[in-house]
């Protein structure tokens, strides 16, 4: 592959010495994404949510609010042309990173040999669905990622349920999906997203990123979410229990929670026993309960 003159400017790659560079590196611009896609023929499609981030300073923000530790391995989803896989080697012992699309994981070994030579072993490339990936070659302690907005919230809890050692990380999604994510019990915003999110972690809206530093841009913002990971409530029930309440108080979202759960539960008379057992305003909606609510609802079925 052939390497662009280093004098182009603060986007360009270095050339590869085989050593490292000191002092902050290049990162991939406009037109780095646009020449690595047109050698391997790839247009970014909307079937598989692809956005590539063409702006280096928005790859700086993204890295700095990860707060990565150097001894860091990151997992990484949906790399694409690498701006933001090469911004994470800098700053991280090790990078694995799923890619879906058979021809962006090849070429993504390339492009790092390219720009960062001298961390090209620090990064795994495992061709995979993120949703049905459940081993890697390295157990990552930290997820960041610019995720396709269509698969955002499941691929972020699968990860969280087959990933213990995941420990904190930070996610690019539509906007009105990091705001769903990190909602608290009461907003507008809450949902099934930002329940089950809670089972796992902690999470809050870090920053809002605009439509211009993406190839193609989207119509919409996209919305930074870091999280931290907690220990699930203490309960008998299990995840899936607790889940399926979540799922049911949700479905019928205006309708109170005696209504909502009456098929879950086997009638409105038992949602309402089950309810009360655990401690929950049968008149109340699902939207005002936090995680552990939740929980006690799921366990007073299991135990009756």
């Amino acid at each position: 592959m052939s390497v662009p003159d280093p004098q182009r400017g603060p986007s360009s790659p270095p050339q590869p010495t085989g050593e490292s560079a000191p002092g902050p590196q290049p990162l991939l611009g406009a037109t780095e994404i646009r020449r690595l896609a047109n050698e391997i023929g790839v247009r970014p499609t909307k079937t598989l949510g692809q956005n590539f981030v063409i702006d280096g300073n928005t790859i700086r923000r993204i890295v700095a609010a990860a707060r990565l530790d150097p001894s860091e391995t990151v997992l990484e989803v949906g790399p694409g042309l690498g701006s933001l896989t090469l911004g994470l080697l800098d700053a991280a012992a090790r990078v694995v990173a799923v890619e879906i699309d058979p021809v962006l994981a090849g070429k993504l070994p390339a492009t790092v040999r390219a720009f960062r030579p001298h961390l090209a072993d620090s990064l795994d490339v495992v061709l995979s669905d993120a949703m049905r990936v459940t081993e890697l070659p390295a157990e990552p302690t930290a997820l960041v990622a610019n995720l396709p907005y269509n698969v955002a919230v499941p691929v972020v809890l699968h990860l969280l349920e087959h990933f213990p050692s995941l420990q904190h990380g930070l996610v690019m999604v539509q906007d009105e999906v990091a705001d769903r994510l990190a909602a608290a019990p009461g907003s507008k915003t809450y949902g099934v997203p930002s329940v089950k999110a809670a089972w796992y972690s902690s999470m809050r809206k870090a920053g809002v990123i605009g439509m211009n530093v993406f190839w193609p841009a989207p119509k919409i913002s996209s919305g930074l979410v870091s999280f931290t990971r907690r220990e699930p409530p203490q309960t008998s029930a299990s995840r899936e229990q607790v889940f399926a309440v979540i799922d049911a108080a949700f479905a019928q979202r205006r309708k109170t929670l005696r209504a909502a759960l009456a098929g879950w539960a086997g009638g409105a008379v038992e949602a309402e026993r089950y309810l009360a057992t655990a401690g929950v305003d049968p008149r109340a909606r699902g939207e005002v309960l936090d995680i552990i609510a939740f929980t006690r609802i799921a366990e007073a079925k299991a135990l009756s």
